[in-house]
């Protein structure tokens, strides 16, 4: 099977996901516990927001046309009270942020911008009609979606649906995602490994890294290298929404996952994708359910997660477009590559502003995974980048 550029994996993936999602499942949560999820309604605005006009700034509620001169002041209005008092000319009201314009007033002045002297005010600048006023409905008019299903549950969303007063919102299903990690060399992490063995690690960062997409983990036990036992593994692993192999996915007499998956009739759609780390990249589906055989490498585990399977993960949770959330920032030194691979390399943003790929023994290397803040990615076609010169990073 020829080995795929990034994007084309990427492509892949998303496409024959979305292709297969099964008819999504839902459930009403309270406002309390959706961080994180995404919606499965649309969310309307309940009322015009402001309800009414309302203040930008501290200051006096006047109409533009007794600009500049001197005003009477005939009381005040705070925020949370109802504006009782009318405006007439000449005159002008003490105003806070956020309260309500009262009728009569077109404008308000800020109150740096006066000078009082007992119940009178002077203003000696004009001002626009509607200067430092929010108007009714300028943010959201009532019934205007605010927020379509398929979105993801942060902060600003959890204060819109607070807003809106969605004490309880509709929110899919988190897909359960089997985690398998393989190999004889592994041990659980309560043990004590042996010189030639080492802690099964990758079962838990990605079980990180799935809840961080809008799954459900489930660790499995590991497989140990026999054909019988790992086959027994994935059959389990095959009932989840979504299966993920660690390691067993190269050439060697050992890698086993392969093999094992034809055992299910398994389709596989790439073996091999052009990316460093991560390069034995496997995807497929088997009895309906699509899987990933990352590499066994932690390094190669958690680039080969986040830039392919996160995608399969937040479409089956209900995301509408998974994307990644590359950016720019300028090289701190200069930096080379050797051409061909699509490389994800750890790197830091430093507080300049600029970027440093962080030194690294290959893709076993935990330690300096843990001292990055992103990823460096180096374009498959460019070997050559020059200090100060703006490069693709991925955040952790």
């Amino acid at each position: 099977m020829a080995a795929l550029t990034f994007a084309d994996a990427r492509r892949t993936v998303i496409d024959k996901v979305r292709a297969a999602l099964p008819p999504p499942k839902t459930e009403s949560i309270r406002l309390a516990e959706a961080a994180g999820r995404i919606l499965a309604q649309p969310i309307h605005a309940d009322r015009d927001y402001p309800p009414q006009p309302r203040s930008m700034r501290d200051g006096f509620a006047v109409r533009a046309a007794d600009l500049p001169g001197t005003l009477e002041l005939i009381g005040e209005v705070r925020a949370g009270q109802p504006a009782n008092l009318t405006l007439a000319p000449g005159q002008a009201i003490e105003i806070m942020t956020g309260a309500t314009i009262p009728p009569g007033a077109d404008s308000v002045v800020m109150i740096e911008h006066t000078t009082a002297e007992g119940a009178l005010i002077t203003i000696g600048r004009a001002l626009e009609r509607g200067a430092n006023i929010n108007p009714q409905g300028c943010d959201a008019a009532a019934g205007a979606v605010l927020l379509q299903p398929g979105h993801r549950i942060g902060y600003p969303e959890q204060a819109l649906l607070a807003s809106v007063g969605a004490a309880c919102v509709t929110v899919y299903l988190r897909p359960r995602v089997a985690i398998l990690a393989t190999g004889d060399e592994l041990v659980e992490i309560d043990s004590h490994p042996s010189p030639h063995q080492i802690r099964n690690s990758n079962s838990w960062s990605l079980a990180h890294q799935v809840l961080r997409a809008g799954g459900e983990a489930i660790v499995l036990p590991i497989a140990p290298d026999r054909m019988d036992a790992t086959i027994d593994l994935i059959h389990d692993g095959l009932q989840a929404d979504l299966l993920l192999l660690s390691g067993g996915v190269s050439a060697g007499k050992y890698d086993l996952v392969e093999n094992a998956l034809r055992h299910f009739a398994a389709q596989f759609y790439f073996d091999r994708v052009l990316i460093q780390p991560g390069q034995p990249c496997v995807f497929g589906e088997a009895g309906g359910t699509f899987f990933f055989g990352l590499p066994g490498n932690p390094a190669s585990t958690m680039v080969c997660f986040e830039v392919f399977a996160r995608a399969a993960v937040e479409l089956l949770a209900g995301v509408a477009e998974p994307m990644l959330n590359f950016t720019l920032a300028p090289l701190a030194a200069p930096f080379h590559h050797k051409a061909g691979l699509t490389r994800f390399l750890p790197a830091r943003l430093l507080p300049g502003g600029t970027v440093a790929p962080l030194r690294w023994s290959g893709s076993g290397d935990i330690a300096s995974i843990t001292r990055a803040n992103c990823y460096l990615v180096a374009a498959p076609d460019r070997p050559e980048y020059a200090a100060a010169e703006l490069i693709q990073i991925l955040p952790l």
